[in-house]
């Protein structure tokens, strides 16, 4: 949801990267066992956000301390995990964990992984725009929405369609 309010951003992809299972789907994910993780595939382009701008909001809108887990949800599925396609992507993700780690920015040291990129297959169709489509429903309320409101003012002047 947040991401795709982000100038720049072209299209987002709910999807799972990881794991030992192909194309799981979100039933697979839920149990654990696939060892696949809960993601987005972002495209944007270069000329108006950048990777570390991406990197910046990720580590913005969620909580990268705590080991396989993001709220209530538990499970390897839901790690803190940035998939990346080469060096030069990991290397400028390294690079910010280093600093936020080193400025003390959270109370822990940031656990977020750094995994290669093998293949990413996208969500069932109803995960797709799910925060658009499901803004009403009490887990978009509770969970989704402090994310996309923290965003919103952490990045306000960044939005696609800037609040006045």
């Amino acid at each position: 949801a947040v991401y795709q309010n982000l100038n720049g951003v072209e299209k987002v992809v709910s999807g799972y990267a990881g794991g030992t299972v192909e194309n799981p789907s979100y039933e697979e994910v839920c149990t654990g066992r696939t060892g696949a993780a809960e993601v987005v595939e972002i495209t944007y382009n270069p000329n108006v956000t950048s990777l570390d701008e991406i990197y910046q909001v990720f580590f913005t809108v969620h909580d990268p301390t705590t080991l396989n887990r993001q709220g209530g949800d538990v499970g390897t599925q839901y790690r803190s995990v940035i998939f990346y396609k080469n060096e030069d992507e990991k290397k400028e993700a390294q690079a910010l964990i280093d600093e936020l780690n080193f400025k003390n920015v959270y109370p822990s040291k940031i656990v977020t992984s750094l995994e290669p990129l093998k293949k990413f297959w996208a969500a069932e169709e109803y995960h797709q725009n799910y925060y658009a489509n499901n803004a009403n429903k009490p887990y978009c309320q509770m969970v989704v929405r402090p994310k996309v409101e923290k965003f919103e003012k952490v990045f306000k002047d960044r939005l696609k369609n800037k609040k006045i």
